[in-house]
């Protein structure tokens, strides 16, 4: 049973699963069980409310997320576009004064590039060994953090499963202590009323004795 309270979800179950026994007992209510559910699975596929929705990767980034799709569906890499680094002549010769202008341009473009390159290899050389050191200490560190959490967890995990075993064995003795005790009494209801249909026939019969010595 559910109820929808100020957006809240209560769910109640009226079940001990740890103490009832009942698809152990009789292995044909285990059968339907079985078959209910696999009945409703195929009929409901809606997730539950408490299930949040599937979070969509890289939404604000168009590159990432095309390369997330790209892996996923094992699509081998694009090559590397080598064109932009040659330094290609022009193509008639002799050569047009646009021509040699574009050519020229484009060995600027690349000698400045090759700069920028040998500066960041010699920061990488300079820094680089300490930024991969603090990096890897600050990947260990959250590495160390989420495993704490996790074990945490499943210890909780397994603490709430101990104590709901304990409270449904110890419920479910009592539900069976009762039930036994409500058999008793219905039993002794049924003797009662059967000893007073016995008592109400002998008193009939009684009345009709005497009736009969009356009229002798």
């Amino acid at each position: 049973m559910a109820t929808d309270s100020d957006s809240v979800i209560t769910e109640i179950f009226d079940s001990l699963p740890y103490y009832d026994d009942d698809l152990q007992k009789y292995p044909y209510l285990k059968e339907k069980v079985e078959q209910e559910l696999a009945r409703e699975l195929k009929a409901s596929q809606t997730l539950h409310p408490r299930i949040p929705p599937p979070v969509t990767l890289f939404a604000d980034n168009p590159l990432l997320k095309a390369e997330l799709e790209r892996v996923a569906s094992n699509r081998p890499f694009p090559q590397l576009d080598t064109l932009r680094y040659t330094l290609p002549t022009p193509s008639s010769t002799p050569g047009t004064d646009e021509e040699w202008r574009f050519a020229i341009d484009n060995a600027h473009a690349q000698l400045q590039h090759q700069r920028l390159r040998q500066q960041n290899l010699a920061l990488l050389q300079t820094y680089g060994a300490n930024a991969y050191r603090i990096q890897n200490y600050l990947l260990e560190s959250t590495a160390k953090r989420t495993e704490k959490a996790l074990e945490e967890l499943k210890e909780l995990t397994v603490e709430v499963n101990r104590e709901r075993k304990n409270t449904q064995d110890r419920l479910g003795k009592q539900l069976t202590a009762l039930e036994t005790r409500w058999t008793e009494l219905i039993s002794s209801v049924l003797q009662i009323e059967m000893a007073n249909v016995a008592l109400d026939a002998e008193v009939e019969r009684l009345n009709r004795k005497e009736a009969e010595l009356a009229e002798l």
